[in-house]
């Protein structure tokens, strides 16, 4: 009896060891695939990583790429354009007289004589429209309305009669010699410019000047008017075509459009 008891213990013990190996190796195999999993966790992590940093370096290189060539390339382009711009201009021939003459607006005065305003509200018009100055004639005697009265032998009346007449002018224009071009406005007296308007023109030196007449009336046309005053000017006075606007009834428009003509 005795012996199977040692025998018996020595199996239990044996069967113990057993059990104890079984779970050492499971145990062991539970470890190294945990090891496995961990490192290739650990391997993608440092692939995306490394992955991301590739981009950013890409990038950062497209990023730092110099943009001289593309400047270099307009200058040259903008370069060739103005060569052959130079080339055009010298080989078509002289300039023209129209190209040569710098923009009406910078070198053009609008002068009027207005009795009553309808003229001047038309010389307005010109002036902004061609953004130009304006200066007034304004008579040393202003007029009345007994001396505008037609056919009462009124001052108006006397001085449209008598062809040397010359009303004196209140003020004149300090540098007339800065314009090339003079817009003249008057209202129609007995079919023709008041007489002052030879005085205002022959005040002045106007050779190598423009001077485009303007008129304004409830019936007479433009007519002569602006051929009489040709006599109080030099020869090489340029006078261009005029017009004549209704009294009253011209609107900026009407002026813009003529303007735009000339």
């Amino acid at each position: 009896m005795p012996g199977d008891m040692e025998k018996g213990q020595e199996a239990i013990a044996n069967i113990e060891i057993h059990e104890n190996n079984s779970a050492s190796a499971e145990n062991a195999g539970r470890k190294a695939a945990m090891k496995k999993e961990i490192c290739a966790f650990l391997s993608f992590v440092l692939l995306f990583v490394m992955t991301g940093c590739g981009n950013q370096a890409a990038q950062g290189d497209q990023e730092n790429v110099p943009l001289e060539p593309e400047v270099q390339t307009e200058q040259t382009i903008n370069s060739n354009e103005a060569s052959s711009e130079t080339e055009s201009r010298e080989s078509s021939g002289p300039v023209s007289k129209a190209e040569q003459e710098p923009d009406m607006e910078q070198e053009t005065l609008v002068v009027y004589f207005s009795a009553t305003g309808t003229t001047k509200l038309l010389a307005e018009y010109a002036a902004e429209v061609l953004n130009a100055d304006l200066y007034e004639i304004v008579p040393e005697e202003p007029y009345t309305d007994v001396d505008l009265a037609y056919y009462t032998n009124g001052r108006a009346d006397r001085e449209q009669n008598d062809p040397d007449a010359r009303p004196a002018i209140s003020g004149s224009v300090e540098n007339m010699e800065d314009y090339d071009t003079i817009i003249l406005g008057y209202p129609i007296w007995h079919g023709q410019a008041p007489r002052i308007i030879n005085t205002f023109l022959e005040s002045y030196d106007f050779s190598g000047k423009s001077i485009i007449p303007f008129c304004t009336s409830h019936s007479s046309g433009i007519g002569s008017s602006a051929d009489h005053l040709h006599a109080s000017c030099s020869e090489q006075t340029n006078w261009k075509p005029g017009k004549r606007f209704e009294a009253g009834g011209a609107s900026m428009e009407i002026m813009q459009e003529w303007l735009k003509g000339i």
